[in-house]
């Protein structure tokens, strides 16, 4: 989205929700937690980068063991790799296209 610190503000007025900060080399996205939640439960992300051809939308991010084995059984099963992996912390994710066009993230999660 284009302007992303107005969607941000917004789910913090209407649902309360707390920010994160996400640094992405020159702005910030958002990791949003809800009252009391050890984790946050959604991300909201500029238009800019690897998002900037994606629309607004609430992308689901599934958890995976393997992020590696999972992009390439994606690829195998016909799917696509829309933007690679990339580290969060310890953590990684990928966002990856099923073979009718649906768009997900893939999530693994840091090793303990």
């Amino acid at each position: 989205m284009p302007d992303a610190e107005s969607v941000r503000d917004f789910y913090q007025d209407v649902a309360g929700w707390s920010a994160s900060p996400v640094d992405m080399g020159g702005y910030s996205d958002y990791c949003m937690s809800p009252p009391g939640a050890a984790q946050p439960v959604s991300g909201i992300c500029h238009a800019r980068g690897g998002n900037a051809d994606l629309p607004p939308v609430w992308l689901i991010y599934i958890t995976v063991e393997d992020l590696d084995e999972s992009i390439r059984r994606c690829l195998e099963r016909g799917g696509k790799l829309r933007h690679p992996p990339k580290s969060m912390g310890a953590a990684r994710y990928c966002i990856i296209e099923d073979p009718v066009g649906a768009v997900a993230g893939l999530y693994e999660a840091a090793k303990e």
